[in-house]
C-alpha cells in the first residue's frame, strides 16, 4: 500500500506563535504530526512536526511526502531528514495550489473554529488550545464527509477492524 502524507506550513496571527506546520495523513486525514513556532525556521517547522509525524505513525515503504515549494520544505535539511526514511519528495506546481487543498481545508477549519472564537494571553496559551483542538477535538471526534462522516479516529479504527 502507497501512503501519502501531505505537509503544509502556515503563517498565523496568534501571540508569539509566527507558523504553524501540519503533516497529514491523506489515508484518514489524521493530524500526525504538527508545530507551532515564533520563527519560520524548517527545524523549528516542518521538522518537528515530521519528528512527532515519525513517531506517531512510522514510514512504510514508498511513503510519499507532498507539499507546497516553501523553502523550509525545499531546503537541503529537510531533504535530507526525509531521505533518512527513504521517503518519496513531492512538491506542487508552481501556481498550483489545489493538491494542497486539503491542508488548506484543516487550517480554514482551526481557524473557524478555534482561533477566531478565542482571545490567547501568550503562547503557551495558545499552542495548548491548538494541541486540545487537533488531538482531541479534530483528530477523534470531528466529523468529515470525505471519510463517510466519521472522525479520521473512527475511519483508522474501522479499516484495522475490517483487515484483521
Amino acid at each position: 500500500m502507497r501512503q501519502v502524507k501531505l505537509g503544509y506550513l502556515i503563517l498565523l496571527t496568534l501571540p508569539q506563535i509566527k507558523a504553524g506546520s501540519i503533516i497529514m495523513d491523506l489515508f484518514d486525514r489524521k493530524i500526525i504530526g504538527w508545530s507551532m513556532s515564533n520563527n519560520m525556521t524548517a527545524v523549528d517547522t516542518v521538522v518537528r512536526a515530521w519528528d512527532m509525524a515519525v513517531i506517531n505513525r512510522k514510514p512504510e515503504q514508498n511513503l510519499i511526502m507532498h507539499s507546497d515549494r516553501g523553502v523550509q520544505y525545499a531546503c537541503e535539511h529537510f531533504k535530507s531528514v526525509l531521505g533518512n526514511f527513504d521517503v518519496i519528495q513531492s512538491m506542487s506546481g508552481k501556481g498550483n495550489c489545489w493538491d494542497n487543498a486539503v491542508a488548506e481545508s484543516f487550517f480554514k477549519i482551526l481557524k473557524s473554529e478555534m482561533v477566531y472564537n478565542n482571545h490567547f494571553a501568550n503562547h503557551l496559551q495558545a499552542k495548548n488550545a491548538i494541541f486540545e483542538f487537533i488531538e482531541i477535538w479534530y483528530n477523534r471526534d470531528r466529523i468529515h464527509s470525505a471519510l463517510g462522516y466519521i472522525s479520521p479516529q473512527k475511519y483508522y479504527d474501522n479499516y484495522f477492524l475490517k483487515i484483521a
